[in-house]
């Protein structure tokens, strides 16, 4: 006897992070934007720190005219890399539509700065620091 074939819309595996921003992209393309919104929730709840899930998040949410979360997941993005200036650009969107104006400006200074080629925060040197010890070979 055969196994019953599943409908076609269950999916039998988890998608991926990566192919779950690529349907939720799609969605967006399409005006599906609750749909991506969602998609984009999974994507920031399988990995907490994924910055591009969280930069999408808060676009889609912005999208949906869901102000308040949108700048949440802005925050979060640029807690995730305070060097990225789309990511206070968006920011600065996010609380202009949300008529918080003063925020708005503040995160505008700080995408401005990144674009003359300053920094926000200290960046954390990779790898092993070299000893200030001058007898070590």
């Amino acid at each position: 006897m055969e196994e019953p074939n599943p409908s076609p819309d269950v999916k039998a595996v988890e998608l991926s992070i990566a192919e779950l921003m690529d349907e939720a992209s799609g969605d967006l393309a399409i005006g599906e934007l609750d749909s991506a919104v969602e998609k984009f929730r999974r994507c920031v709840a399988l990995d907490t720190e994924f910055f591009d899930g969280w930069h999408a998040l808060g676009m889609a949410l912005m999208k949906t005219g869901h102000f308040p979360e949108a700048i949440k997941a802005g925050l979060r993005a640029t807690q995730l890399r305070p060097n990225d200036q789309l990511a206070w650009s968006s920011l600065s969107m996010f609380y202009v539509r949300d008529h918080q104006i003063t925020e708005a400006e503040a995160a505008g200074a700080k995408a401005r700065i990144l674009s003359w080629g300053g920094k926000i925060a200290k960046e954390e040197p990779s790898g092993p620091t070299p000893s200030n010890n001058a007898n070590t070979p």
